[in-house]
């Protein structure tokens, strides 16, 4: 077995900067103020059972969905670490309907923070794995001045930074700049995030897929017939496929990132545009699957390819192994999709 360095997520942050000529040690310390948020959240979610935060806080969110007390705690936790640092100059976040301002009294910096508090909060009762993801860019407007929305809408492409907090056994951190995927997991003992996961690399075809098929019959006709096509026998391809889904995204992700295969959100007849919203969820967790060699579609094109139009924009989504991916994009291909909504 491999020896692992012991090296803190701070120490890699650092290190991984220095490879830059020109870095100023900005980024490092905006991510150093998120780390502390991670590890704030996971405290409380680990205690979840045992003060009142879990259940409803009584309101709706932008989406009309119930926003339950530890969605609300996350959001809040999120804000507080990042809103005095000076790094940024807008946040945006899956449970606001609009931008969130730096407030007026605090230094105002050059990068964004999109993030998502709490995926898969509806399994908090439940005790299944939840997450926060995040994405981190540089501003486009006038270095300065407050942030726009402008700054928030911007392609996956321009993420100079993306990551994820698994909530589960352990709380596993996941972060990329784009050169390299590395995971690291929490030590309650030292409160430290210790490299567990270097250089994650996703196979290039896998064994699993995951996806709600409880929603059969409302999906495109391609995509039917690629489900069909994994679960039938054939020893060359390695079929049937095994099935997992738990309803949090990022726990399907990091399961499908480490072991490999393919993870779906579809558009389907009910939902044309998808549920997964392309800013908060997406986009980040697209910049992190192909860091670590896998693809990323809404069925035709790379997620980080698309042109955002508003904070909340939904999307299909495709994510993998690259194999797989470019599979499921090859059945949707060859079937007339034009009119398959109305045929339904």
């Amino acid at each position: 077995m491999p020896k692992m360095r012991f090296m803190t997520i701070e120490r890699h942050i650092i290190e991984g900067e220095k490879k830059h000529p020109g870095a100023t040690g900005e980024l490092s310390r905006l991510l150093s103020d998120l780390v502390l948020a991670f590890k704030v959240i996971s405290l409380e979610v680990n205690k979840a059972g045992l003060v009142d935060i879990l259940g409803f806080a009584g309101s709706e969110n932008v989406h009309g969905e119930q926003v339950k007390k530890l969605d609300v705690y996350a959001h809040e936790m999120m804000f507080k670490a990042m809103d005095h640092g000076g790094h940024l100059c807008i946040m945006a976040s899956e449970e606001e309907e609009d931008i969130i301002h730096i407030p007026s009294n605090y230094e105002i910096g050059k990068y964004v923070l999109l993030f998502d508090p709490l995926d898969g909060s509806s399994n908090i009762d439940a005790n299944v794995s939840i997450g926060t993801i995040f994405s981190i860019y540089k501003r486009v407007s006038e270095d300065g001045h407050p942030g726009t929305q402008e700054d928030c809408l911007q392609q996956g492409l321009n993420q100079v930074v993306a990551g994820y907090v698994v909530y589960g056994s352990s709380t596993i951190l996941v972060y990329t700049t784009g050169d390299g995927v590395h995971g690291f997991t929490l030590d309650p003992s030292i409160g430290e995030f210790i490299l567990s996961h270097e250089d994650i690399r996703i196979p290039k075809k896998g064994k699993i897929y995951s996806i709600n098929e409880g929603n059969y019959k409302y999906w495109h006709p391609g995509l039917k017939k690629y489900i069909k096509h994994l679960q039938e026998e054939d020893a060359e391809s390695q079929r049937p496929y095994s099935s997992r889904y738990t309803g949090s995204m990022v726990a399907d992700v990091h399961r499908t990132l480490l072991y490999g295969g393919i993870f779906m959100y579809p558009a389907d007849s009910r939902s044309p545009k998808g549920k997964l919203r392309l800013m908060y969820e997406c986009n980040p967790m697209a910049m992190i699957m192909e860091a670590a060699g896998g693809r990323a579609s809404d069925g035709t094109k790379r997620i980080v390819e698309i042109e955002p139009t508003n904070l909340h924009e939904r999307t299909p989504i495709f994510i993998g192994s690259e194999y797989d991916v470019k599979q499921v994009e090859e059945f949707m291909a060859n079937e007339e999709s034009l009119s398959w909504i109305d045929k339904l």
